[in-house]
């Protein structure tokens, strides 16, 4: 699985975080991160940092955007989805994750599936440790592991 994300992540507690599922994770995730170096700002800067995102994993790779407008789906459910596309074939998933001003509508769009973690807007260095443990988590749903409780 692949995680590419704008902006850089520094040492600190987030970044723990994310190491400490990461490393219990027996699936392996491959982390990624991107800059756009230029002045660009709104649609320009959405649209440069889409690109890059793109760039940052295996083309043909099914693509999870990571956005508040995306479905709301219970733990349960994100585990039955990845197993699906676990059991179905898929060779890479890549999850995208924006900078600040979120993504651009045409990646939301290239999208196999656009995923929110609830209706809150959370900061997108914070979206890093949510997905993390939601990756976790589902894979010891579907391995009948105790840390998922209902």
């Amino acid at each position: 699985m692949w995680i590419a994300a704008v902006g850089r992540l520094r040492a600190g507690p987030l970044s723990a975080l994310i190491d400490s599922y990461a490393k219990r994770s027996t699936w392996p995730l491959t982390f990624r991160e991107v800059e756009v170096r230029k002045r660009l700002s709104g649609p320009a800067l959405c649209a440069a940092e889409g690109d890059m995102l793109l760039s940052a994993v295996p083309a043909g790779a099914t693509l999870v955007a990571l956005d508040e407008t995306g479905r709301d789906l219970s733990s349960a459910e994100f585990a039955e989805r990845l197993a699906g596309w676990r059991d179905g074939g898929v060779g890479d998933l890549a999850f995208l994750i924006g900078g600040a001003d979120g993504l651009a509508p045409a990646l939301r769009k290239r999208a196999d599936l656009t995923l929110a973690f609830g209706r809150a807007t959370w900061p997108h260095m914070m979206v890093r440790v949510l997905l993390a443990e939601q990756i976790y988590r589902a894979q010891t749903i579907l391995a009948g592991h105790p840390y998922h409780r209902d």
